[in-house]
């Protein structure tokens, strides 16, 4: 049984096992005890013949969920040693690998605002709808930090460079968009909500979501791949830059003011994580490589800085340490991807010395997802 007050509650509903993300006034943002909860519903549940398929929603009117609870890792960085914020990236990351290989279909509503961490624990699943309020983003570089949680394992396989546009510049998108980017597969309408919920409960996963289901809105992305596959494909985020200001459509050049506001470093870090994203394939090495980036994040000036500036002190003028694109030297950015040793997050090799949960099952591969 769950309290009304606990920030995960966790019931079932026929055939369904249901998790309510549940802190609405923070956007239902994930804290450590949330992913451990999450963790040990899908243990039991695994387990439970009698629950068939899982579902994921959030709290309030607002959305699923805004991300991580990025104010704790802000004063873990700034007053502490880091280590409470990289045993919560451990289970997370572990969290997001498991659900993409969950046995069970698992299915998320992708409501509302879906942002970081909240992408994490939705677009991973086997199931994800989409509504017309959906707002999907992975702003990461406006923090001085950069997309984790598989993030560029997603973004890294989205058609061309609508991924690497989507990671740099931290643009929302909408239902259309999630589709066309992998991200999402079901478009059905919010008002269908309700009904689809209670029919999971007692239907085949398949079966209620082609009740529901329709074609999604048309999305803004498609009609701009002209101009972000010529100027994203740069290997540079200076080229990058300089190639948006040059094309001539307003929008690229939008995208590179954008850019320009957005921590260099980790500009610079996200590009050459989403390229190496591309080459190791499997979401374990992914995510252990993100779990490597992350680390090192915590001894970055920009990410504290981020933090101040966008939700600390709202000043939403945040002074990046290096300042400029130039300033920021290839071993600034190889740092990110040094090994851990012994702290490893190990998904894809031999098993942690200190493992937070266990590892399950092998190499994610989205073709053999449970797709009801």
């Amino acid at each position: 049984m769950t309290g009304a007050d606990d920030p995960v509650l966790l019931k079932t509903v026929g055939r369904a096992g249901r998790l309510v993300l549940n802190r609405p006034r923070a956007l239902n943002a994930l804290n450590h005890a949330m992913v451990r909860r999450i963790d040990d519903a899908l243990t039991a549940w695994e387990h439970d013949p009698a629950v068939e398929t899982v579902v994921l929603t959030g709290a309030g009117e607002r959305g699923l969920c805004a991300g991580g609870d990025i104010r704790a890792v802000h004063d873990d960085a700034r007053d502490g040693d880091g280590r409470a914020s990289a045993a919560f990236w451990r289970d997370e990351y572990r969290l997001n690998a498991r659900i993409a290989r969950y046995p069970k279909p698992y299915v998320a509503l992708m409501d509302g605002i879906v942002m970081g961490g909240g992408v994490g624990v939705s677009a991973h699943g086997g199931v994800r709808v989409v509504t017309e309020r959906s707002r999907i983003a992975m702003p990461e570089t406006g923090i001085g930090f950069v997309p984790d949680v598989g993030g560029t394992h997603l973004l890294g396989r989205a058609p061309g460079e609508l991924g690497v546009h989507l990671a740099l510049t931290g643009a929302q998108i909408g239902a259309g968009d999630a589709v066309l980017c992998g991200l999402a597969d079901h478009y059905v309408p919010s008002a269908s909500l309700p009904t689809f919920l209670a029919e999971l409960a007692d239907l085949p996963v398949s079966e209620a979501v082609a009740r529901h289901e329709q074609p999604p809105p048309q999305g803004e992305l498609a009609a701009a791949r002209g101009w972000i596959d010529a100027c994203y494909a740069a290997g540079t985020v200076e080229e990058i830059v300089r190639r948006l200001r040059a094309h001539g459509d307003p929008a690229a050049a939008e995208a590179a003011e954008t850019l320009l506001t957005r921590s260099p470093t980790a500009l610079k870090v996200t590009l050459a994580a989403l390229h190496r994203a591309r080459r190791l394939g499997s979401l374990e090495e992914v995510l252990d490589q993100e779990y490597r980036v992350s680390c090192a994040a915590l001894t970055s000036p920009d990410l504290v800085e981020g933090v101040r500036a966008q939700i600390v002190d709202k000043d939403r003028t945040p002074r990046w340490s290096p300042a400029t694109l130039a300033e920021v030297a290839a071993a600034d950015v190889e740092r990110f991807f040094t090994p851990l040793g012994t702290r490893e997050l190990g998904l894809a090799g031999p098993p942690s010395p200190h493992p937070a949960r266990p590892a399950h099952q092998p190499p994610f591969d989205r073709s053999a997802s449970p797709r009801p």
